[in-house]
């Protein structure tokens, strides 16, 4: 699909009057985040295998569903989530076959080049996030990142003890959830 495509498809999406089943308010009614990686297998079974629907949660997407910085966007969207919009749970679920496992990180600096980023751009970039290696890096093991994922927002000075925190690990195949680490 190109975007002339989703944007014919959007207009009549929109004249058919097909937003009215998803309407919701900005409050999950669940009072949970969830923290899930951007894996295509995950778009539609992750809800269901949960069995949440929409205004259920407050989802973020992000790549092997990691925290790469404790002050970037993740903690953002949690704080607003718990201060503003009443989140008292957050889960990290991570997946089996993971594409952020074994990652490597000189192999995508060199495909940047391929695409004509300089490494002017890259050093830039090292001094904005502590290191462009550092803020690119996989993992080699998913339970030990959700776990590990989970502990960061856990422990940040800036999310309430009161907030549960809890790792989870989703096979994106049949959707089946496991418990990674330890619960809090």
């Amino acid at each position: 699909m190109n975007l002339a495509e989703m944007l014919k498809y959007n207009r009549e999406f929109v004249e058919r009057g097909e937003y009215e089943k998803y309407r919701t308010d900005k409050y999950p009614a669940k009072k949970t985040a969830v923290l899930a990686c951007m894996d295509t297998r995950l778009t539609e079974l992750l809800p269901a295998a949960l069995g949440v629907k929409n205004g259920d949660i407050k989802l973020i997407k992000n790549a092997g569903a990691i925290v790469t910085h404790p002050y970037g966007s993740v903690i953002h969207s949690l704080i607003i989530a718990v201060y503003e919009l009443g989140v008292e749970e957050i889960w990290v679920i991570g997946h089996d076959d993971c594409g952020m496992q074994n990652v490597d990180t000189d192999e995508i600096i060199e495909r940047m080049h391929e695409h004509g980023i300089t490494d002017v751009d890259i050093a830039r970039s090292d001094g904005a996030t502590g290191g462009i290696r550092e803020w690119l890096r996989g993992f080699r093991d998913v339970e030990e990142a959700v776990t590990e994922t989970a502990e960061i927002i856990r422990s940040h000075p800036l999310i309430p003890e009161d907030v549960t925190v809890s790792a989870m690990i989703m096979n994106p195949e049949t959707g089946e959830v496991r418990m990674a680490g330890k619960k809090a």
